[in-house]
Order: structure tokens, then C-alpha cells, then sequence
């Protein structure tokens, strides 16, 4: 099964959860660290490396003798990636969404393609647990591209988990679609319901099965259990808001690996999320 940790705001808790699910399930799983712009899934698990691969979207290239500065390039270019200037064609490589549709274009065949270098997928290994990192590169705005290079080390019948983006942009939809559960973590807060809202809309126009799990339980209110119960949104589990999680998370542990209270917890969530898997695969 493919569960993806999403929120709808960024500090909600998806990689403590992550983590923490990825290790209390004792048995081999694949976690996928998409949130390729600030990765820190190995900061807990500490894995042992094992392998890195370059990530590259194919943009185009001018030769400028051939150019004649008939802007064809431009004028299809959807991105705004290629200006002619004093009638030669100008690309802005960060800009490009690597389509190919200018090189198909070009009249005089002026625009060749080359590799342009996003980021880098790592993998580790931590015991059962292997951990897949998408890493974007300083200045890189094109997130989409290295998520996919990380899903695609996705094969069948492996239990994985995929953390996501935070928010609801294309990076984060990328992230959780063809997942069989999206685990939305929210806050009990006005602005972690607000966004929580924001979130499910994006989940539940992909026709994906959502469940929640509460973080920081005690720190607001009861809104946002109160909201699930009306809409009838399965809440997998609570987390308190404790001063013990904060601390361990401070210090780059891992919380399931210290506490035995909080080990049995998540192995709770595990058969609720097994459960509600079930449940959702009978009704369709």
C-alpha cells in the first residue's frame, strides 16, 4: 500500500509522523522524502548511504549561427523560457518545463536539447526501513520534475510512505496522487483548520481515501475534531502536545525508538490505517 503524509501548512508534524510510522512498523517499507525543497527525514533516521543519482529535465539549446530570430520559439513557448532579443533567441534554463515543444518548432533546427542538472536522489538504508531523498538544487523552482524521479523507485507490492510537500500546489498533488490513503496531520488551531480545509478540497477532487491524525492534541481547541465528526472524516489517532515529543524531536531522535507509550501508539494508527484501507477498498 502507498500512504501519503500530507497538511495543509508547513509544521503541522509530516516527517515526525513519518518517521515514526516508518519505524514502528518493524517490517520493510519504503519511505519516499518528497519534500524535495527542504528534505529531513534522514536528520532522524540517520541511514547509511547507498547510492545517488543525478535528476535532469532536458532544455533547450541555441545555435546561434542557425537562428534567424523568427520568435516561432518563443510564441509557442507556454513559460516564457525563450525571449528573442535583436533577433536571436535568449533561454532562461529555469524557467523551461522541458516540453520539447520548441525544438519540434524551430523552422532552421536552431534548438538542440541538453541535460540540465534540478537536484539528486539519494538512497539510504536504516534496517527495514529505506529511505529514498529528492534533494532540489539551490535555486532550482521546479520541484514536480524530482518528485517524479523519486516516485518512480516506487514498485509493486511494497509498503510505502511518501512525505509529502506542505500546502496544496502542484508539488504536493504530484506527491500524494495514485496513493491509496492521504494522512492529512493538522493542528487543532484556527489556522491549521483553515488550512486542513484547503488540503482535504485538493485530496477529495483527486478521489483519494483521507483520514486524519491530530498533532499537538491540547494545544488548541476541539474545532478541528469537532469538524471531522461532521464530515465524517476518520480520525486515526491524536497526538499529545507534549513538552517529551518536542524534546526528542529537538535532539534529531526518534520518538517510537525512546518511548514505548508512543511505539504502541503508532502501531494503533498502523491498524487503523489498515482498517480503513479495507474499509475504503469494500465501498468501491
Amino acid at each position: 500500500m502507498k500512504i501519503a503524509i500530507a497538511s495543509g501548512k508547513g509544521g503541522t508534524g509530516k516527517t515526525f509522523v513519518s518517521v515514526n510510522l516508518a519505524y514502528s512498523l518493524e517490517k520493510n517499507v519504503k519511505l519516499l522524502d518528497c519534500d524535495v525543497e527542504e528534505p529531513n527525514s534522514n536528520i532522524f533516521l540517520k541511514g547509511d548511504f547507498i547510492s545517488k543519482q543525478q535528476s535532469s529535465l532536458l532544455v533547450p539549446k541555441l545555435i546561434n549561427d542557425l537562428c534567424d530570430g523568427c520568435r516561432i520559439c518563443q510564441n509557442v513557448c507556454q513559460f516564457n523560457a525563450i525571449v528573442v532579443l535583436a533577433k536571436k533567441a535568449m533561454v532562461f534554463e529555469d524557467l523551461c518545463h522541458a516540453c520539447g515543444f520548441c525544438t519540434l518548432a524551430c523552422p532552421q533546427k536552431a534548438l538542440y536539447e541538453v541535460e540540465h542538472k534540478i537536484g539528486e536522489v539519494t538512497h539510504f538504508q536504516k534496517g527495514a526501513i529505506e529511505l529514498i531523498e529528492g534533494r532540489l538544487d539551490v535555486g532550482k523552482a521546479l520541484a514536480v520534475p524530482l518528485i517524479r524521479d523519486v516516485k518512480s523507485n516506487i514498485k509493486l507490492n511494497e509498503t510505502v510512505i511518501i512525505d509529502s510537500p506542505p500546502g496544496t500546489s502542484c508539488p504536493m498533488v504530484w506527491a500524494v496522487q495514485e496513493s491509496d490513503l492521504v494522512i492529512l496531520v493538522a493542528e487543532s488551531t484556527p489556522f491549521g483548520l483553515h488550512d486542513f480545509k484547503l488540503a482535504l478540497e485538493s485530496v477529495n477532487e483527486m478521489k483519494i481515501p483521507c483520514a486524519v491524525i491530530i498533532n499537538k492534541d491540547g494545544l488548541g481547541d476541539n474545532r478541528l475534531e469537532k469538524y471531522c465528526q461532521n464530515e465524517n472524516i476518520k480520525i486515526l489517532g491524536k497526538i499529545p502536545y507534549d513538552r517529551k515529543i518536542a524534546t526528542s524531536y529537538s535532539h534529531g531522535a526518534i520518538l517510537v525508538k525512546e518511548d514505548k507509550f508512543y511505539d504502541q501508539q503508532f502501531k494503533q494508527i498502523w491498524k487503523e490505517i489498515e482498517n480503513f484501507i479495507k474499509e475504503a477498498s469494500f465501498e468501491k
